[in-house]
């Protein structure tokens, strides 16, 4: 795979993606867009990936828009952007989607597109000097990258109006509080805290939580009775896998399950 603007590995059935356009913040610009989603595609088809693991070289994990190119740009900007967010609201869409755990880890900060972005994964260890903020009405735009899904149902509505019309920043421990991030270590920890929450999802019942994390979002969003037939569905079809049957079997032996992933 042909990237420029990021990293991808797989060892021991965790994909490890890196972004490393440091010197630019690690913004976002078509580039990344595209790398981003041809990344998705590749954990999407690769059977060997059980859980991922994104973290990024640099003071700053995303500052959001690549606001200097989007200057140059002038009156093609609106086109520029519009085809940069094929790619980039694809690749969230794909990330929702995959049954498998996605585990952002960032230091320094996340802005604008990069807050987005990272709002949309299902799990977010944040540095303890990590900074957030929305930033696009600061820049005289909306807000995109899926964040009026994401980072309003993560902490309310109200915050969310707060966080897009004052651009507040957030320091860490408040974004952990609002439920914005879901744990904070020191910041020469991010990245193998982030590696290892992803090892250990890996390592775990595969199937049973890529699948439990499709049952989460559907609940989500879904009535009541739809949500309850969902459950259903996927639990019964759990049962049948063979780590289904390994872990029934363990807690009623009461002895430790040897998950596999399938």
């Amino acid at each position: 795979m042909d990237l420029t603007t990021m990293t991808y590995e797989v060892r021991d059935r965790v994909a490890h993606v890196r972004f490393t356009r440091p010197e630019g913040a690690n913004a976002v610009n078509p580039a990344f867009s595209a790398d981003l989603r041809a990344v998705m595609v590749a954990i999407e088809f690769d059977d060997d990936v059980k859980a991922v693991s994104v973290t990024a070289e640099g003071k700053v994990f995303c500052a959001g828009g690549d606001l200097k190119l989007f200057a140059e740009a002038g009156a093609d900007v609106p086109s520029l952007a519009s085809d940069m967010l094929v790619d980039y609201h694809g690749a969230i869409y794909k990330m929702n989607s995959i049954p498998k755990p996605f585990v952002a880890g960032v230091r320094g900060a996340a802005g604008g597109a990069g807050l987005s972005l990272m709002a949309a994964f299902d799990l977010v260890v944040s540095s303890e000097s990590a900074k957030y903020t929305m930033a696009y009405t600061r820049a005289g735009v909306t807000p995109d990258g899926t964040s009026s899904y994401f980072v309003a149902r993560h902490i309310g509505l109200r915050r969310m109006l707060d966080l897009t019309l004052t651009n507040r920043v957030l320091d860490a421990a408040t974004a952990e509080q609002w439920g914005l991030v879901n744990r904070v270590v020191g910041d020469d920890e991010v990245d193998a805290a982030t590696a290892d929450l992803a090892q250990q999802l890996a390592d775990g019942p595969a199937w049973a939580l890529g699948h439990a994390k499709r049952v989460v979002y559907h609940g989500y969003e879904t009535s009541l009775p739809a949500a309850g037939e969902f459950e259903g569905v996927v639990i019964a079809e759990s049962m049948g896998r063979r780590d289904g049957q390994e872990g029934i079997a363990a807690f009623a032996e009461k002895r430790a399950p040897n998950f596999t992933g399938d």
